[in-house]
């Protein structure tokens, strides 16, 4: 049989990892469900022509049915674009607003790296409305989203930072600036980070000229985590780049900053500290339309956003009619990368007690033990084989199962082979310590 091997970009998690995953998983849905979001599921599977009205043909994998010469579907690469089919196809027997949430798997063909996988899990929250979306919603999105990040702390994710800016901020300055390719423009600023100064203001220089990357670069610096102080550096910025006046330009830039402002009030009137407004994030998707939020976590910047999103008014839409959203998604695969380094599950196999066999003969004993602690909800492995009692206590032991139940003639007792503690049992009757779950992780 030939030897095959996993292909890079598609994780495969041990058995610890996969309790570490579960649990993380368990805790987003909670949190969701505890806003009131709905749980929907798509197919993987779009098709392709769908696919690259949003995405790049690089990164999407296409499916073909071998011999068929069929090639126009395609597995997609984020929930955005299922969701939107999803409401247009059931916007008859959907009551608005929509909340929805969905977790699962999605497939981009990017290089893998640190934390960036080719196949991983997504979890996204959407408010979706039917013709106006209420503002106050581009605030309940995002606090949402950092009561579920705040949900994980216990598993050791640590503080994180929610960015926000406003696309309608951006977009009215560069107007006021003479920009006019404004899409590309927020397409290279998303770079920022990535690129660093220089090269941005290089790529900046070939769609908004050497004033106008200079000026973004500019507004792209201002951070405040004081909703009171965004407008005054506005006003600072626009006084040196001659764009005070009113205009129709500018009144664009003064209502998407008092969105964003409306934003970090709210997170701050929660409780939150760690929000900010931060003028360079721009999300280079073109179908934001309002606030945009970038998440990263203080202890590992280098992992990037783990948490994005933001408002789009036509993404989803019919001729007579449109349904505009806010949505944000989590880098689930993205967090685990980090998070595995800090929490592990204490037990391997979920079965609490290992029952022996004395020898095959009388197998059945253990069987009919193992039968009852079954029924009575306690998880148990019957031992594979009649060896050494030795040996199947190591496997015990290998696999975590923190007691070893004997069967005899003489009677039954289970031992717990993590205290040495060993007592007469009946399984009619017999329950394991709680503090033996089989979910249990613990922190490093």
């Amino acid at each position: 049989m030939p030897t095959s091997y996993s292909i890079s970009g598609f994780p495969e998690w041990s058995p610890e990892q996969r309790i570490v995953e579960k649990r993380v998983l368990e805790k987003i849905e909670d949190s969701f469900r505890l806003y009131g979001f709905i749980n929907i599921e798509t197919c993987g599977v779009e098709s392709y022509e769908s696919l690259m009205k949003k995405g790049d043909g690089k990164e999407i994998y296409r499916l073909a049915k071998a011999g068929s010469g069929e090639e126009n579907l395609g597995l997609h690469f984020d929930l955005t674009l299922p969701l939107a089919r999803y409401v247009l196809e059931r916007r008859g027997e959907l009551v608005f607003p929509f909340r929805r949430f969905q977790i699962q798997k999605v497939w981009r063909g990017e290089r893998p790296q640190g934390g960036r996988y080719r196949e991983f899990y997504q979890a996204d929250i959407d408010i979706v409305s039917q013709g106006e979306l209420p503002k106050h919603f581009e605030y309940e999105v995002p606090l949402a989203m950092c009561h579920t990040l705040k949900s994980l702390s216990p598993l050791g994710l640590g503080n994180f930072t929610m960015h926000i800016n406003n696309r309608k901020l951006s977009e009215g300055f560069y107007r006021a600036l003479g920009i006019k390719d404004v899409e590309e423009t927020l397409r290279r600023i998303d770079k920022l980070d990535k690129l660093g100064v220089q090269k941005t203001r290089q790529i900046l220089e070939e769609v908004a000229g050497e004033r106008g990357a200079e000026a973004c670069l500019d507004l792209a610096q201002i951070k405040e985590t004081d909703p009171r102080r965004l407008g005054e550096r506005l006003k600072d910025l626009c006084k040196k780049w001659n764009v005070e006046g009113p205009s129709e330009e500018t009144d664009l830039m003064w209502e998407g900053a008092k969105d964003a402002e409306a934003v970090l009030s709210s997170l701050v009137r929660s409780g939150f500290e760690g929000a900010c407004i931060d003028c360079a994030i721009a999300r280079g998707l073109d179908y934001y339309t309002g606030c945009v939020y970038e998440t990263f976590l203080q202890e590992a910047p280098s992992l990037g956003s783990i948490c994005s999103g933001g408002r789009y008014e036509n993404l989803i839409s019919t001729p007579k009619q449109k349904y505009p959203g806010v949505g944000m998604s989590i880098g689930v695969s993205r967090l685990l990368s980090h998070l595995f380094s800090k929490a592990r599950a204490d037990r391997v196999s979920p079965a609490v007690a290992l029952v022996t066999v004395w020898s095959e003969e009388e197998r059945e004993k253990s069987d009919e033990v193992a039968r009852i602690l079954r029924e009575r909800g306690i998880a148990c492995e019957v031992s594979p084989s009649a060896s050494k009692l030795g040996a199947q206590i190591k496997r015990a032991d290998r696999l975590s199962i923190p007691y070893v139940w004997f069967v005899s003639d003489e009677g039954e007792e289970v031992k717990d082979i993590r205290t040495g503690d060993q007592k007469k049992a009946d399984p009619a009757f017999w329950e394991p310590d709680p503090k033996y779950a089989a979910d249990i992780i613990v922190r490093e």
